[in-house]
């Protein structure tokens, strides 16, 4: 019982904690984890991944998606981007998903990880974070899986592109664009910088 509490007090509200950090803590880890997921002071988010639950006055909260990714990565190299994310970039798309896109170098699949969907795809190269113009390249490589009309949609992207930084949305075509994404802005590109030569 001391060894268990000892292991209660040395967990975080809204941490992840894999089953091998737990052993470091525990010279029981099989049977403690049976208990705290009994007490309710672990939550299984997945296989061998575990979150203590954060107490609010609606009830426990979620651990925080981060933490619950890079737990299961074992890894802290990722992008997460959500396709409500290309929302903000004013090319109509107005639809909310409830999905979040994991860009890593490890995993590729869907996995369901503290009850919320995770759609993890590998890629050898993603940007360490998101901006417009990745967002843009992004939107046009996914458009196939987006619920809006897809014609509009691209017209509205190319439209956008214009208005872009056309040195960041080059280099975000060239690191990050698929077959589709080139397509559409390449010319856009061709066409600015056609523009700044003539100038």
């Amino acid at each position: 019982m001391m060894a268990l509490n000892q292991l209660k007090k040395r967990l975080r509200p809204g941490q992840v904690y894999r089953r091998a950090d737990l052993a470091r803590m525990s010279n029981a880890v099989d049977r403690h984890l049976r208990q705290l997921l009994d007490e309710g002071r672990l939550v299984k988010a997945a296989p061998g991944l575990y979150m203590v639950p954060r107490k609010t006055r609606f009830g426990d909260a979620p651990a925080d998606a981060t933490k619950l990714v890079a737990g299961f990565l074992k890894d802290d190299r990722f992008l997460m981007v959500s396709p409500n994310d290309y929302n903000g970039l004013g090319v109509g798309t107005t639809q909310l998903y409830n999905e979040m896109v994991v860009y890593n170098g490890k995993r590729h699949g869907q996995f369901e990880l503290g009850g919320r969907p995770f759609d993890f795809r590998r890629k050898p190269f993603f940007p360490s974070e998101v901006s417009a113009e990745f967002l843009l390249v992004d939107l046009l490589n996914n458009v196939t899986r987006l619920a809006e009309d897809q014609e509009a949609v691209m017209a509205r992207a190319r439209n956008r592109a214009r208005e872009m930084d056309p040195s960041a949305l080059k280099s975000a075509v060239e690191k990050f664009g698929g077959v589709r994404a080139k397509r559409e802005l390449m010319p856009v590109l061709d066409n600015v910088d056609a523009l700044a030569r003539a100038a």
